[in-house]
């Protein structure tokens, strides 16, 4: 009873993501002071965060990128191709300043987020293929990241390839699988506690949004408008775009709603924390400002064709 108490907390902790998020940076405008303190674990937090996810995966999470390669490769292909290019034309047209640019290149340049197979779900598109995509584009993104973060946004501060290729390895590629030997290690035991990881990952989440609010505290107030209003374009144009290229691909409904939600959505927990790194805090504004806003688009459209099939049922 207790067990079962527990996992029903922990799964009604992780489902109301956006609404800690929405409390956390709240809390971070008002009182910064709690969270700046923190910026030094920035990198632990999304580690643990990357851990969490791994142990909720399996073998069997992998097999759709082997029994349906063309499918996910097209899906990778146009996160890749959609989202780096569409900030940079974003940034050129909003002439953004060169910290602003920095952050929505790297917001469009990283995979694609673990949530978008949630909101997937919600959806009633392939969760599967969803698992797969962010899967893939996970996997080659300690090359893929900073290649066309350094590609697009050198022009605005310098790009270090390298100790961003190492970043991302350590801080996404290495715990994960350390989170798949977990699982297949302790599978008895951490299908028990199977709740808690992705609990701990919205903690972890919310605490590096937190952190990004509270050091640009003082910034926030003259670039949230113009940089919002450029967050909000990239991530309606990963929304149209990327519902478009699955119609271009020939994928069925569930699928191109699938690469919709998939493109649309980006790891801007990820993008934050390397902002913070190789940039400045006022770099990471964007990608925390995507975290929360493209949590809640998603979830709107995931909602609305999710009702769209009832009715039709």
């Amino acid at each position: 009873m207790k067990i079962f108490l527990f996992r029903k907390i922990a799964k009604y902790f992780t489902n109301y993501l956006a609404l800690w998020v929405i409390v956390v940076v709240t809390a971070a405008y008002l009182v910064p002071r709690a969270f700046t303190p923190l910026k030094s674990f920035m990198e632990w937090f999304f580690a643990f965060t990357m851990l969490g996810i791994g142990a909720l995966l399996s073998a069997k999470d992998f097999e759709p990128i082997f029994r349906k390669p063309r499918l996910v490769g097209l899906g990778v292909l146009a996160q890749f191709a959609i989202m780096p290019l569409a900030a940079f034309v974003i940034v050129k047209v909003m002439r953004l300043q060169p910290a602003s640019a920095f952050g929505l290149i790297l917001a469009g340049a990283v995979p694609d987020a673990m949530a978008a197979s949630v909101v997937s779900y919600i959806a009633h598109a392939d969760v599967a293929l969803s698992i797969a995509l962010t899967t893939g584009t996970t996997l080659i993104s300690p090359v893929v990241t900073p290649a066309f973060t350094y590609l697009l946004a050198h022009e605005y501060i310098p790009v270090q390839f390298w100790p961003m290729f190492r970043s991302i390895m350590l801080m996404v590629i290495v715990p994960l699988f350390a989170g798949l030997m977990i699982r297949r290690r302790f599978h008895r035991q951490v299908q028990t506690i199977r709740p808690l990881f992705p609990a701990f990952s919205t903690i972890f989440i919310t605490l590096i949004c937190g952190v990004v609010v509270a050091l640009n505290r003082a910034a926030l107030g003259q670039a949230t408008v113009v940089v919002f209003v450029a967050v909000g374009i990239l991530n309606f144009s990963g929304l149209i775009l990327g519902y478009g290229a699955g119609m271009l691909f020939g994928f069925n409904l569930k699928q191109r709603r699938t690469l919709s939600l998939g493109v649309g959505m980006q790891n801007a927990g990820l993008g934050a924390v390397l902002a913070i790194k190789y940039a400045s805090p006022e770099a990471a504004i964007p990608n925390a400002l995507f975290a929360i806003w493209s949590l809640m688009t998603t979830a709107a459209l995931a909602g609305i064709w999710s009702r769209k099939d009832g009715d039709n049922g």
